[in-house]
């Protein structure tokens, strides 16, 4: 049934879409007209699924989830301003809230309804996060929630979306020059249009609903269709933008809301000066590595300091760009698997280890973890086709390769490692051939929103600190905890167990540790010469 609460919401959605809106004429006119017929029909949606719900299953086995975990999809329009025209599914699972304690099995747990996760990207589908509750951080969280996971519009099985061959996208090996040359830029330029080409010719007029606008819109839709009056939601790095656009389109549907490593929402840096800023952070996190690498020289011999680790990393660069380990494993793979290391310091010992040995001659570890599989080609095409989808619609990118190219070029010279392998990567946003949107002017005032939670690592590199502080700015009445001299991305349910004490008091309880708390950081990872990186859900951008 529609509420006076969504009529309310949908009220609230109008000025803000209309605040987005591009000034001037009948282009106004026009905006303004969609953006008041996306509120109808997000309304229209939302009554619709929470009429219909979710028909919950056994998962296909091409998940692979277990038992414990059921599946199911939830339809939603491909476009909002038409909520009678094509209709897409999204792919749903769950896990029961056990309602047991933890610390003792005979204590019932009241169930405090659905928790409701997006991991990132965007790209990214949460579809395993139901089995994060057998982990003991987590246990208390599961025994109080159904823990949901969905593959957001275009991901996996949620009507996919693909740009090119997955057949060619993985190939190695690939080069990573610090110091491109000129006929080498022109050659990713001109990668960078087909890439876009292909986007615009596979997906069709279909290509320009792929936004983040429209996935605060399906999480309204998931909500309704979960029986949910008021969202409880725990979004990680681009997850914690999608739900602070949720926040500010949905205010009365929000009942909890915790930003793990937090997106700037600030309009002027989404989404092409949040990539200037993450390569930049990249750089100070690629140094703490080579730091903590130099401090145990007795095990990995890659030099008592930071500069002669970079000699040694470099000198393994030259020397794959000449002579690809494994045929497969050039440069390009070499930094993307470095890439890693920097998002999360339980890789350290395992990418140490690897580039250890194969200075001393033994390239088998480096080939394991950096080489790329043809199998995961796939899902790793999908990942970067809905990811640039996504940032390319969701805000205005210069289109003159020649910005880029200046922008990149100053700060290549001081933040060489991640700056021009970052550029390639977002490059067809400069040639995308769909409509471009505003960003909306995330913001809460004081009461509009219950508490929310914001956690953040000091020296993450994937989102910046100063990210999780413009959040915090932005919404009133939210609390922040961060964890200081520490720079693993996303961190609720990690190692800290004070982090985790928040996380759970918050979820548990809605308290919130005041305005701002502080974490001490978690222990760094022990040298071990063949250590595997701990598995445990990760969120990614």
């Amino acid at each position: 049934m529609r509420t006076a609460a969504v009529h309310a919401a949908a009220g609230s959605l109008l000025l803000t879409t209309l605040a987005a809106a591009p000034a001037g004429g009948t282009a106004h006119a026009s905006s303004a007209a969609r953006a008041a017929a996306e509120v109808r029909g997000a309304t229209v949606a939302a009554a619709r699924a929470a009429d219909r719900g979710i028909d919950f299953g056994e998962c296909p086995e091409t998940q692979q989830l277990p038992g414990t975990v059921q599946c199911g999809t939830v339809r939603v329009p491909l476009d909002y301003a038409h909520p009678d025209g094509r209709q897409i599914e999204l792919t749903v699972s769950r896990a029961r809230a056990t309602g047991k304690d933890p610390a003792n099995s005979k204590r019932k747990v009241p169930r405090q309804g659905a928790l409701v996760h997006n991991p990132g990207g965007p790209g990214v589908g949460g579809m395993y996060f139901p089995m994060t509750g057998v982990l003991p951080e987590w246990k208390r969280i599961a025994a109080a929630y159904d823990l949901v996971g969905y593959a957001p519009r275009g991901v996996g099985r949620s009507a996919p979306l693909s740009c090119t061959d997955p057949a060619t996208f993985a190939e190695g090996p690939t080069q990573a020059p610090a110091r491109p040359s000129a006929a080498y830029k022109r050659e990713r330029v001109e990668q960078a249009r087909a890439y876009a080409r292909g986007c615009a010719e596979r997906a069709g007029d279909a290509l320009r609903h792929f936004t983040s606008l429209n996935n605060a819109r399906d999480l309204d839709v998931l909500r309704a269709a979960l029986g949910e009056n008021r969202l409880t939601f725990l979004g990680a790095s681009y997850g914690t933008y999608l739900g602070a656009l949720y926040a500010t389109m949905f205010p009365s549907h929000v009942r909890r809301m915790v930003f793990d490593s937090a997106v700037n929402p600030a309009p002027e840096r989404v989404w092409y000066r949040n990539n200037l800023d993450q390569s930049a952070a990249f750089e100070d996190r690629w140094a703490d590595f080579r730091a903590w690498a130099a401090r145990h020289d007795d095990v990995y011999g890659l030099g008592g300091t930071a500069r002669e680790v970079q000699v040694g990393y470099d000198r393994a660069s030259a020397r794959l760009a000449r002579e690809p380990a494994g045929g497969k494993v050039g440069p390009g793979e070499l930094q993307a698997a470095f890439l890693r290391a920097a998002y999360y310091d339980d890789h350290w010992p395992h990418r140490a280890h690897a580039l250890s040995a194969y200075l001393q001659g033994d390239p088998g570890p480096l080939v394991e973890q950096a080489q790329t599989y043809p199998e995961a080609a796939a899902e790793a095409e999908n990942t970067r086709a809905v990811h640039l989808a996504v940032e390319c619609n969701d805000a205005p990118w210069p289109t003159d390769w020649a910005v880029w190219d200046r922008d990149n070029t100053r700060l290549a010279r001081r933040a060489p490692f991640e700056t021009w392998a970052h550029v390639w990567t977002n490059l067809p946003c400069a040639f995308w051939r769909a409509p471009r949107q505003r960003p909306l002017d995330v913001r809460a005032g004081q009461g509009e929103l219950p508490p929310t939670l914001i956690l953040a690592a000091e020296r993450d590199a994937v989102t910046p600190y100063d990210g999780a502080l413009e959040l915090h700015r932005r919404l009133a009445g939210s609390a922040l905890v961060t964890e200081r001299d520490a720079g693993s991305h996303g961190i609720a349910g990690g190692p800290n167990a004070c982090v985790n004490g928040h996380l759970e008091a918050y979820l548990l309880t809605g308290r919130v540790p005041g305005r701002r708390a502080a974490c001490a950081p978690h222990p760094e990872p022990r040298p071990r010469a063949t250590a595997r990186p701990a598995e445990r859900a990760r969120p990614a951008v």
